[in-house]
């Protein structure tokens, strides 16, 4: 069973104490994995890890580390990013120290959101040993999110942009309920994710948008990375992570693709089915095999 260690605020600012769990194995010196959670940015929080995970991570000998970050569409991406990197910043120096992890160690894991986070730790300064990416996606530019969803417009009634932006709003927050994604709903009725979390025209100023785009932005040094995704994927397309995993093999990256049939969104939710233990056994040999 995962021991949860400690909770830590690992940042504080605007107001806004931004948290992270700690659960550690009983070896020593372990390596450590960053866990950053899904909610297409908007909702959720680092309780979002599923405890499976994070049990089965502890029993093979590495540390968990799962963090909150600032929510948009109140705090915007760029702000965003900066919570990861001061994530990381916290992990390898202070979180260290305190909890006695290999710092030097690391890899990023998420889902959905997180799994883009994950992959966009790659393009950072300072970057992890390897990422595993559930259901990522490394273009915000992509039609999928710039076009008004066909699944989402057909699939649930179109959300009023009243009733969207009475669902968040107000201060900076690093946690959000199930309201939220009405918000996200909306977006992806309207095509407007991008612009809504970054500010930013995906039009006008695509440029400064293809810097969060972690498919154009892979560098010589991009860590190893593990692709996992249903074939059937109605919220992020499994066609993310095909584009992501040829582009990084394009430049030479070692990358593993893992499609899983049939599966949609969150189809690693569920710890008890008997292929998604087997699903997570190969993220447990891969990142073995890299930190």
């Amino acid at each position: 069973m995962a021991m949860l260690k400690s909770t830590q605020v690992y940042k504080e600012v605007n107001g806004c104490s931004i948290k992270a769990d700690v659960f550690l194995p009983p070896t020593e010196n372990p390596p450590v994995v960053l866990y950053f959670h899904g909610g297409a940015l908007i909702s959720g929080s680092r309780r979002y890890l599923p405890g499976y995970q994070a049990r089965r991570l502890n029993q093979a000998g590495m540390a968990v580390v799962s963090f909150d970050y600032r929510l948009a569409p109140e705090t915007k991406l760029e702000e965003i990013i900066s919570d990861i990197q001061d994530a990381i910043g916290w992990a390898r120096g202070e979180g260290a120290s305190i909890f006695h992890y290999d710092g030097g160690r690391m890899a990023a894991m998420g889902s959905s959101a997180g799994g883009y986070l994950s992959l966009l730790t790659g393009t950072l300064d300072v970057k992890p040993n390897a990422i595993v990416s559930f259901y990522g996606y490394g273009d915000i530019l992509g039609d999928w999110y710039t076009r008004p969803s066909d699944f989402y417009c057909n699939k649930m009634p179109l959300i009023s942009k009243e009733a969207a932006e009475s669902s968040v709003g107000g201060r900076e927050k690093s946690s959000g309920g199930n309201r939220r994604y009405t918000f996200y709903f909306y977006c992806r009725q309207q095509g407007t994710w991008p612009e809504a979390v970054s500010g930013c025209d995906p039009v006008r100023e695509r440029e400064k948008l293809l810097r969060y785009c972690p498919v154009h932005n892979i560098g010589a040094d991009y860590p190893p990375a593990l692709l996992l995704h249903g074939d059937q994927d109605t919220d992020v397309p499994y066609e993310q992570s095909v584009q992501m995993h040829a582009a990084l093999e394009q430049h030479g990256i070692e990358s593993q693709l893992v499609t899983v049939k049939g599966a949609g969104h969150g189809f690693d939710g569920d710890g008890k089915d008997p292929e998604v233990k087997q699903v997570f056994e190969g993220v447990v040999n891969f990142l073995q095999a890299h930190i």
